[in-house]
């Protein structure tokens, strides 16, 4: 069974909408996922049914060497988030070690604050208040 002559229509002019740079279905890639996009088929039919205008694809790609304004931009924001990415790693890594050295100093100052308290404890009998003392002295 052959193939419609449709499809060959199909992916010629979706050829030519990307290699334009004016892709109506797809992001404009120069891959065969965006051409089987822009030529609403599944992309085993440019794999497997139309290998010939796969390979006059990406031969015109290579020829040409000229990448879509779109799929340069695309590029350098992938670049950009995978630095953004990474920087944000960093960081959390060393907001994590933070938590860690805080948690650490928060147990010490309370272990050192109940010692505080307990040799407090013990000598409370020598507080007086000062309320009670002048209480017994007469104001003059």
């Amino acid at each position: 069974m052959s193939p419609a002559p449709d499809e060959r229509d199909r992916i010629r002019a979706a050829m030519d909408r990307i290699l334009a740079g004016t892709p109506e279905r797809s992001n404009g890639a120069l891959t065969i996922v965006a051409l089987a996009i822009e030529a609403d088929l599944p992309r085993n039919a440019l794999t497997q049914r139309h290998t010939d205008l796969k390979n006059k694809f990406y031969e015109h790609v290579r020829t040409h060497g000229d990448t879509p304004d779109v799929e340069t931009r695309l590029r350098k924001k992938i670049v950009d988030l995978k630095t953004t990415i990474a920087n944000k790693n960093d960081e959390l890594t060393s907001l994590r070690a933070d938590v860690q050295r805080f948690l650490a100093e928060n147990t010490r100052l309370t272990l050192e604050n109940q010692e505080l308290r307990d040799v407090l404890g013990g000598n409370s009998t020598n507080v007086i208040p000062m309320h009670a003392r002048f209480a017994s002295r007469p104001i003059k």
